[in-house]
């Protein structure tokens, strides 16, 4: 298997101008997860703050209606992509289900890591917050665009 800084490097946009030593310390901080298509990673309500960034395989991120028992898909999300990052953001519980559509691998900072990772290497937290809160922000542009395109 490729060395997971160099698939963190390859796939995550806000990794490319890192150099590898940064990426090797993130990855540090990080535990390394697999998941059976089909297997729950989160449920909404849920509270471990953690982040995920999926290095293969495909997320899907579902809400749940006012209708007992029904969800609705939200978003898909594949290699490259970071999902749950509002909760290790905010401190807040799962707004969304996670659940693996493929077998799909994962890089995993949870909360008390990433705590650890701002004290340990203050520019590195900063670099990490700034490409989260980047991909947050443009992600909150295009749900804009898609409400807007409904009426």
């Amino acid at each position: 298997m490729t060395s997971l800084p160099t698939l963190a490097q390859d796939k995550f946009r806000f990794f490319r101008n890192m150099p590898k030593e940064e990426i090797a310390t993130l990855l540090h901080f990080c535990s390394h997860h697999r998941a059976a298509a089909g297997e729950i990673l989160w449920h909404e309500g849920d509270e471990d703050n953690q982040v995920a960034f999926i290095l293969n395989g495909r997320l899907g991120i579902k809400k749940m209606t006012e209708f007992s028992d029904r969800h609705i898909i939200v978003g898909t999300y594949g290699p490259g992509s970071v999902v749950g990052e509002l909760c290790l953001l905010t401190d807040n519980v799962r707004s969304v289900s996670a659940e693996a559509i493929t077998d799909v691998e994962l890089l995993v900072l949870a909360n008390d890591d990433f705590e650890a990772l701002i004290h340990d290497n203050p520019t590195l937290g900063l670099k990490l917050l700034k490409g989260l809160f980047k991909m947050t922000s443009k992600r909150l542009s295009k749900s804009y665009e898609r409400i807007a395109s409904i009426f």
